[in-house]
């Protein structure tokens, strides 16, 4: 059998030399991952609020769309309302976080 071919003592920790970069990219992605799914929820709070605010609006006005939006954790920027005849339309736009939505509901057909 042959002996293993020994190394010299100066190529000790080349490993640590390679892996540092992968190290810092693996963490770079988990970063960006984080980051995506962090704007990818607050989309869909900020429409689920929206569509709240928006149905609560037609039938308790601003005051409703505000309470509601807030209690989803939302605030809302923008409220709009249409009358024509017995029909109320009512238009909002809430943030959460960077994340703006906008919904619209109506009682009417």
């Amino acid at each position: 059998m042959c002996d293993p071919p020994t190394r010299p003592a100066h190529d000790r920790g080349q490993a640590v030399l390679l892996l540092l970069p992968a190290i810092a990219v693996a963490v770079l992605v988990a970063v960006a991952v984080g980051r995506a799914g962090r704007e990818i929820d607050d989309r869909a709070r900020a429409q689920a609020a929206a569509d709240a605010a928006a149905l609560a609006g037609v039938s308790g006005g601003r005051a409703a769309a505000t309470a509601l939006a807030s209690a989803n954790g939302a605030s809302l920027l923008r409220f709009t309302t249409t009358a024509a005849g017995e029909y109320v339309a009512v238009v909002v736009t809430v943030a959460v976080g960077g994340a703006h939505a906008s919904a619209r509901a109506t009682n009417g057909p």
